[in-house]
């Protein structure tokens, strides 16, 4: 079996989940728990049959069970865990909630036998207050969490990315139940809930917006910026006002320079402090301009900057959606700043906060796609789309993709509203992609003009791939086993090709099937991939930066199950070109690019 060479800790990724918001008292639920399946149907625990570990998925190895469920069945979680409550917390009425980071796909959640709550989604965290339903006294230590999971997967319509129950071609593994850490969190009877940071780098300011939790009566909130262990900027109001914190000498954000400052924020209520949490953030700004040649370009802080990275699926041979550690993830992250990327797509998946965390810390730019739902599109579309250039409206026929229900559209909506809030304090995010290649398309440009509403400090790409619907912030192209090319020039949008290459080579003893391979060209050594990839840069990339090219995206960074298009394979031990070469091509990009924008 395929595996990477890093190992789950005990328990496993023992990391605080939530860097964007983080506090001292938590416990970590991952680790080995019981599990049964049961028929769908069944609304009752069963006796369990097994142990998992979590957060894998069910049918990632390093589950320890890796076996699929299917449409017509129900997996049942179990443990017991210890009330984090201290006798002084339960008699000040401190409240503990229980986290989940992300679950796929619908959960019902049990505490000691009563109901918690219930979520639909896989990719966004959720949460419940579970402390009326903890044992107290002697029974404190002995608590019992029991979740229940359904997951149709690709017999669905809901969001379930490249997720399907026989995986080809570029259809991977399903990902079923909890696959991210699940965390219980002691906090006051009022707390803060959730802080917005919005950063003005023109102004030299961010505005923090706090959410509060349980009585707001009488509330107050202070906040400290910090420039490393120097206070830089303080602000101090009532809750339900916004507060602006001036930052003397901005030092704005950039992959050139990711500089980062910590956020302390206090709530007092009647001249006390009764909760705290501390944050991250950046002053950097994203906007669409125009270069000294009246072309629009990509800007970041208020200069003109070539985007340059590669697609990412975020799976793994071993834990699937989820990495065996802190170092699997962060490894990814670093080859793709080690071969000169300053971008990453993030691809129809979402990351836990964590992962976003670290691309803060790298410098590197974000493309953030909503996971897709509804139905693919056909081959023979598929390929219309992909060499005609055959186009088609979305606000018709929407049961062809899958969206012919209200309810249906509602809830991607719901979803994509959530991932904004989510990720809304990310530093690293710059684009919002909320369809990709057809695949559940509906009404895009109305979509594009809600969320540039919604979050105005992002841009938006709205279709990536084909069935462009005017909308947006890029006109924006797929284009494989073709030669590249400008489209006809836009006004209003940036030029991007936000999906190209996808050149394969099989490295043999590290691919997932010896049987089946499947990329967009096939090169039979890395001698051979490498020249290719050169030549596709020097000769057919570069010189569409001259003709206003603002960006552009390569298939992809590791090989996944049959795809075998990575710069790594899908084990992450073989680089299949070499790194310092690879680094001085795509510098040479963003060089080219510096010249024609003067």
């Amino acid at each position: 079996m395929l595996k990477t060479r890093w190992l789950p800790e005990d328990p496993p990724l023992p990391e605080y989940p939530r860097p964007y918001l983080r506090r001292e008292r938590w416990v970590n639920l991952n680790g080995w728990w019981d599990y049964a399946i049961a028929p769908r149907q069944q609304t009752t625990a069963p006796q369990p049959t097994g142990r998992i570990r979590v957060p894998y998925a069910i049918e990632a190895a390093l589950s320890g069970v890796q076996r699929a469920l299917l449409p017509e069945e129900r997996l049942w979680y179990r443990r017991e865990f210890a009330s984090p409550l201290t006798p002084e917390e339960k008699e000040a009425d401190a409240r503990v909630l229980l986290h989940f980071g992300a679950l796929d796909w619908q959960a019902e959640v049990f505490v000691n036998g009563k109901r918690a709550g219930s979520h639909e989604g896989g990719y966004t965290p959720f949460s419940f207050d579970i402390t009326e339903a903890l044992h107290t006294g002697e029974n404190a230590s002995s608590n019992a969490l029991v979740v229940a999971v359904y997951d149709p997967t690709n017999t669905g319509l809901q969001q379930c990315g490249k997720q399907i129950l026989r995986p080809n071609s570029i259809w991977y593994t399903a990902v079923s139940g909890i696959w991210q850490t699940v965390w219980l969190e002691v906090v006051p009877a009022t707390s803060i809930a959730a802080l917005k940071l919005t950063p003005d780098l023109d102004a030299g300011a961010l505005m923090l917006e706090v959410a509060l939790r349980g009585k707001a009566h009488g509330a107050t909130v202070r906040a400290v910026a910090l420039d490393g262990n120097v206070a830089v900027a303080e602000a101090s109001g009532p809750t339900a006002e916004p507060l602006i914190l001036v930052i003397p000498q901005p030092h704005p954000w950039s992959p050139a320079d990711p500089h980062l400052y910590d956020l302390r924020v206090e709530l007092a209520q009647e001249g006390q402090v009764v909760d705290a949490v501390e944050s991250t953030f950046a002053l950097r700004k994203f906007s669409l301009e125009p270069d000294a040649h009246g072309t629009l370009r990509f800007h970041l802080n208020n200069q003109p900057l070539f985007l340059y990275g590669p697609l990412d699926q975020g799976y793994y041979p071993d834990g699937l959606y989820t990495p065996a550690s802190e170092a699997a993830m962060l490894f990814d992250l670093e080859y793709t700043r080690k071969i000169g990327c300053n971008m990453i797509r993030k691809h129809v998946k979402v990351e836990p906060a964590r992962w976003y965390a670290a691309c803060d810390r790298l410098g590197l730019i974000v493309w953030q796609d909503m996971p897709n739902g509804g139905k693919p599109v056909s081959t023979a579309t598929t390929l219309l789309a992909l060499l005609a250039g055959f186009n088609q409206h979305d606000d018709t026929w929407m049961a062809r993709r899958g969206r012919g229900e209200d309810a249906n559209r509602i809830q991607f909506c719901r979803e994509m509203q959530e991932l904004v809030d989510h990720l809304v304090n990310v530093p690293c995010i710059a684009i919002w992609v909320p369809f990709n290649e057809g695949w559940g398309q509906f009404q895009a440009r109305d979509t594009a003009a809600w969320l540039k509403a919604y979050d105005p400090t992002r841009l938006v790409d709205q279709t990536s791939g084909w069935f462009d619907q005017g909308g947006g912030d890029f006109q924006s192209l797929h284009i494989y086993m073709r030669r590249l090319y400008h489209p006809r020039p836009d006004a209003r949008r940036a030029f991007i090709i936000s999906e190209f290459g996808g050149y394969g080579c099989r490295v043999p003893g590290h691919v997932w099937d010896e049987a089946h391979k499947f990329s967009q060209r096939y090169f039979e050594s890395p001698t051979a991939l490498t020249e290719a990839y050169i030549t596709l840069l020097k000769r057919d990339l570069a010189p569409l930066i001259a003709q206003g090219l603002a960006g552009a995206i390569y298939t992809q960074t590791t090989d996944v199950e049959i795809e075998i298009n990575g710069y790594l394979t899908y084990d992450r031990e073989v680089e299949k070109m070499d790194a310092e070469t690879l680094r001085r091509a795509h510098e040479t990009l963003v060089a080219i690019f510096a010249e024609v924008v003067k």
